[in-house]
């Protein structure tokens, strides 16, 4: 017999607003409401996804009209970079970031007092495991239901089944996605009709909570810099997204603001 305590149920609230960002939806909300809504949202059972959006997956989502369709249909878009948290600001929105591994780290923290399940699907060998045992022991009791690490290569169809069925027999509540984006925005939407739960694509979140990648210093990710501190730390893979795609975001918003003025 499950003796989990019952999620929480706040009272429902309306959806999160949204701002448009170059053509896509990026949600007004806070740590704290997107994690209400979290809870709110187990209640009902009904599958969902969020993106996580900074800066690079943000233009990797505006530039293939699939993935913005991808994007339009997530329950919310999470402002993750500071320049979109800057832009939601000059337009008098009350927004704040709500990166990735915050909000991981919230829900798993509190995952013993609000009874929610949590599935983690991705990384690399081990690293599910790995930060399954750091919140375990973090928050004792956390309800971390099951953990699955896919293969550098497109699943097979009895494997993917495989992965359905780990999931819908869990239970979870929520289904946190560490995968790189746009590859888990795609996995979310290809897998949400299937899953009764809430699908969260948080990427490095995985790699920083297991600590095989070191996350930017509080003051860099506070002054908009933590792309900086990946970069140094990932030259070789993460070269384009930082030197090619921000400085095009920068530019585009740039020519949008000229044109409306």
């Amino acid at each position: 017999m499950d003796s989990r305590p019952a999620p929480t149920a706040p009272a429902p609230a309306e959806p999160a607003p949204s701002y448009d960002v170059l053509g896509i939806p990026i949600s007004v909300t806070t740590l704290e409401a997107t994690a209400q809504s979290l809870r709110f949202w187990a209640n009902d059972r009904q599958g969902r996804y969020i993106g996580v959006r900074e800066v690079p997956s943000l233009m990797a989502m505006r530039d293939d009209p699939a993935l913005t369709r991808i994007a339009r249909g997530a329950a919310m878009n999470l402002p993750d970079g500071m320049p979109l948290v800057w832009i939601g600001r000059s337009r008098g929105l009350p927004v704040t970031r709500s990166c990735g591994p915050d909000l991981m780290e919230k829900m798993l923290s509190e995952a013993p007092q609000d009874g929610l399940r949590h599935f983690l699907y991705g990384g690399k060998p081990g690293v599910a495991e790995r930060v399954a045992e750091v919140f375990r022991a973090r928050a004792p009791g956390a309800h971390i239901v099951g953990t699955y690490c896919p293969p550098f290569r497109p699943l097979t169809a009895e494997e993917d089944a495989e992965v359905i069925r780990l999931i819908r027999e869990s239970s979870a509540d929520i289904v946190w996605v560490g995968l790189s984006s746009p590859k888990q925005d795609i996995w979310m939407a290809e897998h949400v009709a299937a899953l009764p739960a809430t699908l969260i694509g948080v990427g490095a979140a995985f790699d920083f909570h297991a600590g095989t990648v070191r996350r930017a210093p509080r003051w860099m990710q506070r002054a908009g810099l933590e792309w900086l501190h990946r970069l140094i730390s990932e030259p070789r893979r993460l070269w384009r997204r930082y030197l090619i795609l921000a400085p095009r975001f920068v530019w585009l918003i740039l020519r949008n603001a000229g044109a409306k003025a």
